[in-house]
């Protein structure tokens, strides 16, 4: 007889997962947005569900096209993300910046990305998928969350580029460089030489970074559970630097050290940073 409950039990619960899915509601919109900028201007997207992908033209303006997905439980809550989710977009005499304005804010360091506690809760989500056409020479800065890599390509600017649940690549790179990613691996490649000191991050996945023939500069890494690698032949193992970093409490004065490995590859100069916890680091040679 308990056997006879548990299957009406499960019965009972394919029939509402059932019922779910077949009340599931989608909506999809195109938007298009082209705006004139100044060489040397910033192009920043701040995303939250999707990819970016961007890509370098000899041109002048900033070419904007997203694919925005809403699925909700029910044709009701369908409504509601259509009504609710708005984007945004800010043109500046030097920036360009596309962003989600509502019902949140996306944009860093702002108090409404969070959701309010107080509003009812939500059952929509807002997937976003950006393209972009961009000139060769603005600095870019964009960002992602889930279900998304970044992917850019010949953009010779300073590169600021963010994600946290996918991957990040860039290709032909130029410029001053910061890339960071949590579950992820990071893959660059440079055309020419970063001006300056560059930084790659990651916690699960590999850093695999390649630089002209001519590269020279200091290179700092860690890793806990994996090795650095390059075929640069011109390498110097640097004497180990110790950081300390001093806290104060009640019970006296607390001191870190830490200790990064450093190599200098040709003549050295700026410091380089490669950080991965799980995964290994490789940088390798033009070829």
């Amino acid at each position: 007889m308990k056997t006879v409950k548990w299957i009406a039990l499960l019965a009972g619960w394919g029939l509402c997962f059932a019922q779910t899915a077949a009340n599931a509601q989608e909506h999809k919109e195109h938007i298009s947005k082209e705006y004139s900028v100044k060489p040397g201007s910033v192009v920043a997207i701040y995303n939250v569900d999707g990819f970016i992908k961007v890509e370098g033209y000899a041109g002048d303006k900033v070419v904007i096209e997203i694919d925005e997905t809403i699925k909700a439980r029910d044709a009701a809550e369908l409504e509601r993300g259509k009504k609710e989710f708005k984007l945004g977009f800010d043109q500046k005499a030097d920036s360009v910046i596309a962003y989600t304005a509502e019902p949140y804010d996306s944009r860093p360091h702002n108090n409404r990305w969070i959701d309010d506690d107080h509003q009812p809760r939500r059952y929509y989500n807002v997937k976003l998928e950006y393209t972009l056409k961009v000139p060769y020479n603005v600095n870019l800065r964009v960002s992602t969350v889930n279900d998304g890599d970044i992917e850019v390509k010949d953009v010779a600017g300073a590169l600021k580029v963010n994600n946290v649940n996918g991957p990040i690549t860039i290709v032909n790179a130029k410029g001053t460089t910061d890339a960071r990613t949590v579950n992820g691996g990071i893959t660059v490649n440079y055309l020419a030489i970063p001006p300056d000191a560059s930084n790659y991050s990651t916690v699960n996945g590999k850093l695999e970074i390649t630089y002209p023939k001519n590269f020279a500069a200091n290179l700092q890494f860690k890793s806990m559970n994996g090795q650095f690698y390059t075929d640069f032949e011109d390498t110097e193992t640097l004497p180990t630097q110790v950081v300390v970093t001093q806290n104060k409490n009640k019970g006296g004065t607390q001191y870190k050290l830490n200790k990064d490995t450093q190599i200098k590859v040709g003549a050295g100069g700026k410091l380089f940073k490669f950080e991965t916890l799980n995964g290994n680091i490789y940088i390798k040679k033009q070829s």
